[in-house]
């Protein structure tokens, strides 16, 4: 059911209803400008990843900076995104039916789409839906690259795949799909480096066997916001499919730089406005907040500039708070900003963004994507 709008413009921070997913626009439009700022002196190009937002109102901001269209997990997230204008989506994951593939397929009389592929057999059946559908579908070769997930072996096998896209007149090869989504949460730049490094050398060897076979490899497409740098300067990839620097989790905050120190590159801009409810006990407080309204899956949410209170455990209506001291117990009705510890699965809980600057509201923005499973 959809929700109605938490909150109006105008509105100030304090009178929003809650639990309310709230992006504060300054820090938010920072961390895209950042980006793009990154990126420019690289030549790479940005594709950024929607299932992170969902929302073209956000693809669309990316885009004016400059990416030249954004990704997606699911056919559903697609059709958000082109019916909302996106040009140009990557659904950068393995879609299976034919019922999905024929929607797929629609989509490219709206937008320039494209699939990946890791067998055989799902490269035939996307190419009997592009004949179906009267259209040429690019396809990607996804190769793994050390997650261990999805992904043919880089080298012989994905060229093999690569050949079999190419040999089809309903298909296009598009390139290599080369995400190594562990490695993003690595904390240490030493270990993100080790692992990136596979995926690079993974990368350039599977290119030069494709350029050996005449194909030309258009889009080396990877990277996230924990690791964007590295395949960025590599020499190989041409797309980064970062998605979570737009908000930046207390998950990602985790990562450490060179000195030790959490990476500083993006600032914190989503949050999940929540109201303290109870303060029945002694140092113990309880907010509106818990497993429906925020992720946990990579750890608690920590509470925004306030060290001396902590998240300290999740029900299904309920947010433990603990704190040391009388001086820093919140009231009842007071309200917090949570900081997700995974803001992907966070954002799929809610309707509405909420946008914020200096503490008023400025806009509301659907989660247009919200639960788009298939």
């Amino acid at each position: 059911m959809l929700q109605m709008p938490p909150a109006v413009p105008g509105m100030r921070e304090e009178e929003v209803d809650t639990p309310a997913l709230v992006i504060d626009l300054d820090a938010f439009e920072a961390n895209l400008d950042t980006m793009a700022a990154l990126l420019a002196p690289t030549g790479v190009k940005l594709r950024a990843h929607a299932k992170t937002h969902k929302s073209p109102v956000i693809a669309k901001l990316q885009m004016a900076r400059g990416a030249v269209g954004n990704c997606v997990q699911k056919v559903a997230e697609a059709e958000v995104l082109a019916w909302g204008g996106i040009p140009d989506i990557l659904v950068s994951n393995e879609v299976i039916g034919a019922a999905k593939l024929a929607r797929l397929c629609a989509l490219s009389r709206i937008s320039k789409v494209a699939v990946c592929a890791d067998d055989a057999g799902q490269i035939t059946a996307i190419e009997a839906a592009a004949a179906d559908a009267a259209v040429r579908m690019p396809v990607l070769v996804e190769i793994d690259v050390g997650a261990g997930r999805c992904g043919v072996q880089p080298g012989p096998d994905a060229v093999a795949l690569a050949k079999r896209i190419a040999g089809s007149k309903h298909l296009v090869f598009g390139g290599l799909q080369a995400y190594h989504g562990s490695a993003q949460h690595k904390r240490t730049p030493a270990e993100r480096r080790t692992l990136i490094g596979g995926a690079v050398d993974a990368s350039r060897r599977t290119v030069e066997q494709l350029r050996q076979q005449g194909l030309d490899c258009a889009i080396v497409g990877g990277a996230g916001t924990g690791t964007f740098e590295l395949e960025s300067k590599s020499g190989v990839y041409t797309e980064m499919q970062a998605g979570s620097y737009v908000f930046m989790d207390a998950d990602y905050a985790r990562n450490l730089d060179e000195e030790g120190a959490p990476v500083g590159t993006f600032r914190h801009a989503l949050f999940v406005l929540a109201s303290v409810m109870s303060q029945a006990q002694t140092g113990v407080a309880v907010l509106d907040a818990g497993h429906k309204a925020v992720a946990v899956d990579s750890g608690l949410p920590t509470v925004w500039e306030r060290p001396d209170i902590r998240y300290t455990s999740a029900s299904d209506e309920h947010g433990k708070l603990q704190y040391a001291s009388e001086t820093a117990a919140p009231k009842v009705g007071e309200k917090l900003r949570l900081v997700p510890g995974h803001c992907d699965p966070t954002v799929d809980k809610f309707d509405w963004y909420v946008g914020v600057r200096n503490r008023r509201v400025e806009c509301l923005w659907p989660v247009a994507a919200r639960g788009g499973l298939s």
